[in-house]
């Protein structure tokens, strides 16, 4: 007599988190207890600085003068941020990390993987969209800021090269050495978004970020033909 069969049925394979990057995102400037901690007020008024931070010169901007702007007290910044240079990386930060989440929330996993590249990058580098000169010259001059864009330039870097090793297993690209590969197209927004760069070419560091990266996988597409 046949035994029934009692193993348990496996389970179906969730595709898109078996698709999904694995690289750990950077550390949160605010942390999500710390944000949680914040009143509805204070959210909504790091929600308005986003903008704020992009649109103007803040160099020589006090804190008084921002709590001013955003009609709230000092006591209510000061408790989201103890200093203007704290409070200037924590919004940016927060920004960077929205972007990074829906970039990768976006990605199709039944797509290929220099298709899903091609959306991740695009997506990321509207990070540097509204860069302007007086942005990127202010903000380089914060403490920490360079700090904070390596750590975020680091995780899209790492995420770049997972799916370019996927690309090589997968056979859409030839053998390539994808850490080099991913240092560069990684680093396309950021260096794009310098200064002396935003001097010299003028237009947007993230359409031109775009349109050096499209030359670049066409030519790994290009090879593996």
């Amino acid at each position: 007599m046949k035994r029934p069969d009692t193993r348990r049925p496996r389970r179906a394979r969730n595709t898109r988190a078996s698709r999904s990057p694995k690289v750990r995102a950077p550390k949160r400037r605010l942390s999500h207890d710390a944000e949680q901690a914040l009143t509805p007020r204070q959210l909504e008024i790091l929600d308005a600085l986003e903008l704020w931070v992009l649109r103007r010169d803040f160099a020589d901007v006090t804190m008084a003068e921002i709590a001013r702007t955003m009609g709230c007290s000092l006591r209510t910044l000061y408790g989201i941020a103890p200093g203007k240079d704290e409070l200037i990386l924590a919004v940016l930060d927060r920004r960077l990390h929205r972007i990074g989440r829906e970039a990768i929330a976006a990605l199709e996993p039944e797509d290929p993987p220099l298709t899903r590249l091609r959306a991740y990058l695009h997506a990321t580098n509207l990070a540097v969209q509204p860069t302007t000169a007086a942005f990127a010259r202010d903000y380089g001059r914060v403490p920490g800021a360079r700090a904070l864009n390596e750590s975020h330039a680091n995780y899209i870097v790492a995420i770049t090269r997972e799916l370019l090793d996927e690309a090589v297993r997968e056979g859409e690209i030839e053998a390539v050495e994808t850490a080099a590969v991913a240092h560069v197209l990684g680093r396309l927004g950021n260096e794009f978004a310098r200064p002396d760069m935003v001097d010299a070419t003028g237009g947007s560091p993230g359409e031109k970020a775009d349109s050096l990266a499209e030359i670049l996988l066409r030519g790994l597409a290009a090879r593996s033909r």
